[in-house]
């Protein structure tokens, strides 16, 4: 046994990740290669010219170009991170960065093999400059006792050159993050102190930086963003040193007696005063220059916050937030929620740190440390081609390699096996761990293993010149004591990733190989032999076993070998026999024998059959009542699907049926396994007799005989129905197969109590109802529901009437119980019908919805609302078709009637009549669940939710508003109106106000999305909608005292709905909200509105007093100190010096410019001096004259003879005029007509100008005749 690399993934389309990190290189390689074995294998042709032809020239050059791309060691330009559960890799460089996740593929000789294939890829960096330094993917370990050592999810934290460290997109330093470090819970060889540090220089605390995490888990599985609780973190400035290159992170170390004495006689003298209990010190250590390597030292005093302070701020933050979704918390999504901020964040100042020692060498330069796994040595690398072992404990280096410059070093951690007789003499007792050295030596081509601290070299292999050493240092974060004992088997210590061949192989190292050196092998030869008798007794080889195993072994062949087996041990001495091995026998011969008469009874049954057994009276009944809909609903599921070959349906093989069975004590037993299985078992065991190719009565004879017990026969029957929906729908016989199957299943002794009373739930009865309501497929769970609610009223009916008189009727509780789930199960197939609908081309389209009685029954009051409301944000429909629709449906008519009437009303909405009918069912059956305000408070907050993850699709938040519009009850108008205020809007509100004071103008595109996070168009219209929330606040507030607080019902038998508060009933709590603070809001709006829509210069907090100022972009239920509002005497001086003749003879020249010449001459009636008036008109006609008859495009023989007959003065006049003026200067010759006429009857006939307008006149005249 001896050290080896072991290939345990692979990375995929190694192309697509180099293109994207170097898509500036690529550019100057042309070509591009079909042929995907390029993507990871190429070879060198450059000799093989002479035997090509011209046609294949081509070829050979692209070829050669890919060879030339792919020799450049492009992955040591990269930074590099591998998750320590090797589900996520990251490959970063400059501003780009590529994430590979983990999947599995089974490869052509069918084993499985892990791959990581790109998930995204894209830029990362948001500050211009900046760059990728440093990469950490932190697994979170999950807090689930079912998956205890497991990660829940994998945190990736990047360094940019410019100070930020990309969690919550916070700076935590001005100067460049060089290296990130992460330090996770290790299980101690002896008591000590331990804690959880991410550092760059600084140090986190990793239990606030875990509750962090943790507590945006929820908020970033949907779509917004929630504000993190206040992280705890510690900033040294590390002190008396030239030039810091990389560190590394010890943690506390406790300290004993004589260390305190020791230290503090260093530092203090003499007369140094020693306390009484030695203090806690965290210990840091860097590389550089001047000194090489530096030792820090801080004394731990500083209080960390409590995890209840940390919990609390997380509820805060989650209860102000309400329905968020968050979608951009991790600093790579497109649209970033929060503006962006005018200054640089403040940056808080670091706490000086003084170096304690150092081992100096002024020439000697290091550049990065490797720390151990048990954290008491380190590896150093340096510019002299050097790697340097140190004790980190004493502050000394132990050892030195030379001749491996730019080396990469890792760790490897290997444990002593525990044996039976160690584990029965000393269980307490921890294992033995031994530590080795790897080097990776780049330049050579070679990687080494080295045994420490003073052991030889015990493992060398040759690996390409190009490859990286993966070594994360740290495994899970947040573990501890109790669930650290799960993640060795889940993590990876040192990965070689090769690029060459994308393969990324384990190193692993044997722990007899850290006993002794090269030349004394007793040691390691005991170690074998220890080993090799621990594995001998724990295990003993049984051939039938591994024969049972054998997925290829006939299922003849292996009946024969356990019936000649089971003889030759009968005829053996019952003494010397091995009862364990006689009983598998046995029972695995009774298992082989009931696989074989199952599959007997598979071929089709030919037998003619009775048409009238196949009839069961009272169901045809209920059929006839939902086959409307569960036609309705077979048709918008019978949309074509992918599936494997994998998939497809086939006879159960043996060593899975034989896997899921066992007998014991001669009774077979179904033991649980995947879904999947469980499901193949179902379909062996019962498919045929459901789709009418077996003898029901023969395989229930079968499997009763076998001696399974009817609950699991039952449930296996169902996952069989509930599982293969369509084919079931698609049969009619099924139903009346499954009653058979469901009557001779009850039938079976031990299926039904015998002494269940008729008003009790019955637990038989009960488990058919949890799969039913806890299923998805509706129509399957409905036929199963209608069918066992058929047997159970046959079964209670002939119980009760033995104990009771024939003329009494049977009222049970198990009746009862099925009544409701017949009728959920009915409102939940509606229900799935609707969200299963196709969306039209052209909408946002999205995942079917699919929903359960359950998930309904625990999604609260409105989660249906939810559900309906992302379904019609799905398919596109307009606010007002929608309110149509509703009305016309509130107004009486049923869904027999024609729909057509309320689409010809509302163009442009559900254009398909299936739509609105099948919307229209679901509002019959939920009339308080989807009541008018329910529906269209859910659906304003849909479409803002939508539109706050992509604020330029501005329609959805006028949409948004319009269905805010349409809620009826100001209570509800009101509560929706200021969450939607203080959750989305105010934020973006007032980064407008404050971008807008500081240019003083309308902004450019490039700063509203910079600062604001839409272009300009989309920032007009959102300030638009501002306007109209803010007037629907104020509404809602005049009206709520009018009107009495409506109460949120939901139906009779959905009375048992649980679950998280509903939107409406969230609005309902809203405190009452301040009006003269929204008017003064208002306001502010429609100013800054009107800034961005005409382009005006204004500053607008500037127009506003101390005040006024202090109140903006408070919480609106507040009570603020607001203007008096009194007119300011300088504006209404200046106001009063303008004459409003003036503007109305503006306004008149406008609309005429405009083209607007009825409105026009409505507006010329309010002028009062007219002759002004008329000399401006006289360059408009003007104007509009040069236009007919000088333009390049207008201009004719008859418009030229025109223009040459004209007077001189007016033929020059005529020219210089300027018709680029005009804003409409295609105007008829009628109107201008006209518009000359007024001016001659404004004019007095002894006005300088009155004989020009004349003569304008004939002209226009002269145009018309001709």
């Amino acid at each position: 046994m001896s050290c080896c690399l072991l290939d345990f993934c692979r990375v995929q389309e190694l192309r697509q990740v180099r293109e994207s990190l170097f898509a500036s290189q690529r550019s100057a390689v042309t070509g591009d290669s079909t042929d995907p074995a390029e993507n990871e294998l190429s070879w060198d042709n450059s000799d093989w010219g002479s035997w090509e032809t011209s046609d294949t020239r081509e070829d050979r050059t692209t070829a050669e170009e890919d060879v030339q791309l792919q020799s450049v060691p492009w992955l040591q330009d990269c930074v590099l991170s591998l998750s320590p559960c090797s589900d996520l890799l990251v490959i970063a460089r400059e501003h780009k960065a590529v994430f590979l996740s983990a999947k599995w593929q089974t490869d052509d000789s069918g084993r499985e093999e892990m791959t990581l294939a790109v998930s995204w890829s894209g830029t990362l960096s948001t500050e211009e400059g900046e760059c990728v330094n440093s990469v950490v993917c932190i697994p979170l370990a999950s807090q689930k006792r079912s998956s205890t050592g497991r990660p829940d999810w994998t945190c990736i934290v990047v360094g940019f050159s410019s100070g930020y460290v990309r969690f919550y997109t916070e700076l935590l330093n001005e100067d460049p993050v060089l290296r990130l470090k992460c330090r996770t819970y290790e299980i101690p060889r002896h008591p000590g102190v331990t804690e959880q540090v991410l550092s760059a220089r600084l140090q986190k605390s990793g239990r606030s930086r875990w509750a962090c995490m943790r507590a945006c888990v929820p908020a970033a599985a949907g779509s917004d963003v929630v504000q993190p609780p206040p992280l705890a973190y510690k900033k040294w400035g590390l002190q008396d040193v030239d030039s810091i290159i990389d560190h590394s992170s010890v943690g506390v170390i406790p300290l004993s007696v004589f260390d305190q004495m020791k230290n503090a006689s260093v530092l203090g003298g003499f007369h140094a005063s020693v306390k009484g209990s030695p203090p806690a010190m965290s210990q840091y250590i860097t590389v550089g220059g001047g000194p090489f390597t530096g030792f820090y030292y801080a004394v731990e005093g500083s209080s960390q916050p409590l995890l209840s302070h940390v919990a609390l701020a997380v509820a805060s933050k989650l209860t102000s937030a309400l329905f968020n979704a968050a979608s951009g918390w991790l600093g790579w999504k497109k649209n970033e929620e929060e503006p962006g901020q005018k200054h640089k964040p403040k940056v808080e100042p670091a706490t000086p740190l003084p170096v304690r020692f150092g081992l100096p060498d002024s020439r000697r330069h290091g550049e990065s440390i490797c720390l151990s796994p048990c954290y008491s040595m380190a590896g150093v690398t340096d510019d002299f081609g050097r790697v340097t072992l140190l004790d980190v404990a004493r502050g000394i280096a132990i050892r030195m390699w030379k001749g491996y410059r730019d080396a990469q070093l890792g760790w490897v951690q290997v444990f002593e096996a525990n044996t039976d007789r160690d584990m029965a003499s000393s269980p307490s007792m921890p294992r033995r761990h031994a530590h080795f050295l790897v080097i990776y030596a780049p330049r050579r081509g070679i990687l080494e293993v080295w045994g420490t601290q003073h052991g030889p070299r015990v493992g060398a292999f040759t690996v390409g010149k190009h490859c990286r050493l993966l070594y994360p240092g740290y495994r899970l974060m947040g573990v501890n004591s109790v669930t650290s004992h799960a993640w060795h088997s889940h993590t990876q210590q040192v990965c070689l990733f090769d690029p060459t061949t994308g393969v990324i192989r384990s190193i692993t190292v044997p722990f007899h190989l850290a006993l002794s050196d090269k030349k004394s092998e007793r040691a390691r030869d005991l170690h074998l032999l220890k080993r090799l008798s621990s594995v001998l007794r724990s295990r003993e080889l049984d051939p039938s076993e591994s024969l049972l195993t054998n997925k290829n072994a006939p299922v003849s062949c292996l009946t024969n070998i356990i019936r000649m087996l089971l003889a030759s041990l009968k005829e053996q001495d019952p003494e010397a026999v091995d009862e364990l091995l006689l009983q598998l026998c046995s029972s695995q011969l009774k298992l082989l024998q009931l696989y074989t008469d199952v599959q007997l009874l598979h071929s089709p049954d030919n037998s003619p059959t009775d048409s009238d057994s196949l009839s069961v009276p009272g169901i045809e009944d209920d059929l006839t009542q939902v086959r409307p809909i569960l036609q309705r609903y077979a048709e918008v599921n019978s949309r074509p699907s992918v599936s494997f070959a994998e998939d497809s349906g086939g006879p159960l093989p043996v060593r899975a049926f034989l896997s899921q069975l066992v007998c014991e004590d001669g009774e077979l037993r179904v033991v649980r396994g995947p879904d999947t299985d469980w499901t193949q078992l179902g379909s062996f065991l019962f498919w045929g007799c459901l789709s009418g190719q077996s003898p029901l009565e023969r395989v229930c004879e079968t499997l009763q005989q076998s001696g399974i017990s009817p609950q699991q026969l039952l449930s296996l029957l169902l996952t069989v129905w509930l599982n293969r929906e369509k084919e079931i729908l698609k049969n009619a016989a099924a139903t009346r197969n499954l009653h058979t199957l469901l009557n001779t299943l009850t039938s079976m002794k031990g299926a039904v109590d015998e002494s269940w009373d008729v008003q009790c739930v019955s637990p038989w009865w009960q488990q058919v109802r949890v799969a039913c309501v806890q299923s998805e497929s509706a129509g399957a769970a409905l036929l199963a529901a209608l069918v066992a609610h058929l047997v159970a009223k046959s079964s209670i009916t002939s119980l009760a009437e033995s104990k009771f008189q024939a003329d009494w009727e049977c009222v049970s509780l198990e009746l009862e119980q099925w009544v409701v789930c017949v009728r959920q199960l009915e409102d939940v197939l509606a229900l799935q019908t609707l969200l299963s609908l196709p969306s039209p081309q052209g909408s946002p389209g999205g995942a079917t919805q699919r929903c359960s009685v359950k998930a309904l029954l625990e999604s609260g009051r409105g989660g249906l609302a939810d559900r309906v409301a992302k379904l019609i944000f799905r398919q596109d429909v307009a606010p007002r078709t929608l309110q149509a629709m509703v009305e016309w449906k509130g107004d009486g008519q049923s869904s027999d009637q024609p729909v057509e009437e309320p689409l010809q009303q509302r163009k442009g909405g559900w254009g398909d009549l299936q739509r609105l009918q099948a919307l229209m069912c679901v509002c019959e059956r939920f009339p308080s669940s989807l009541s008018a305000d329910m529906m269209w408070a859910h659906c304003c907050w849909e479409y803002v939710v939508q539109w706050n993850k992509d604020p330029e699709m501005c329609r959805n938040l006028e949409w948004s508003v319009q269905y805010l519009k349409m809620i009826s009850s100001p209570h509800i108008q009101l509560g929706i109106s200021s969450m939607m205020w203080n959750t989305f809007i105010v934020k973006r509100f007032s980064a407008t106000a404050f971008l807008m004071e500081k240019v003083g103008k309308a902004p450019k595109d490039r700063l509203c999305r910079r600062d604001v996070g839409m272009g300009d168009a989309a920032m007009t219209s959102f300030l638009g909608s501002c306007v109209l929330l803010l007037q629907a606040l104020m509404e809602s507030d005049s009206g709520v005292e009018e009107v009495c607080v409506p109460q949120v019902c939901v139906e009779e038998v959905w009375g048992a709905v649980e679950g998280p508060a509903s939107l409406v009933e969230l609005a309902l709590q809203h405190r009452a909200v301040h009006y003269p603070l929204i008017q003064h809001h208002c306001l502010l709006a429609s100013l800054l509105h009107a800034a961005m829509t005409f382009s005006l210069r204004v500053k607008p907090l500037s127009l506003f007093d101390s005040k006024g100022k202090n109140a903006f972009f408070r919480d609106l239920s507040t009570i603020q100190l607001l203007p008096s509002g009194d007119m300011d005497p300088g504006l209404v001086a200046l106001r009063q010096e303008v004459n409003a003749d003036v503007l109305r003879r503006h306004l008149v020249c406008e609309l005429y410019n405009q083209g607007l010449d009825l409105r026009a001459e409505e507006a010329v009636l309010e002028v009062e001096d007219k002759e002004v008036l008329g000399s401006q008109l006289l360059v408009l006609i003007g104007q509009r004259l040069a236009f007919s008859l000088l333009h390049s495009q207008t201009q004719t023989k008859v418009t030229m003879e025109l223009l040459a007959r004209l007077p001189p003065t007016l033929c020059t006049w005529l020219k210089a005029m300027d018709p680029s003026d005009l804003r409409c200067p295609c105007v008829s010759l009628q109107k201008t007509s006209k518009l000359v006429s007024r001016v001659i009857e404004i004019l007095p006939e002894n006005h300088a100008q009155y004989s020009l307008a004349l003569h304008l006149l004939e002209t226009v005249d002269s145009l018309q005749d001709e």
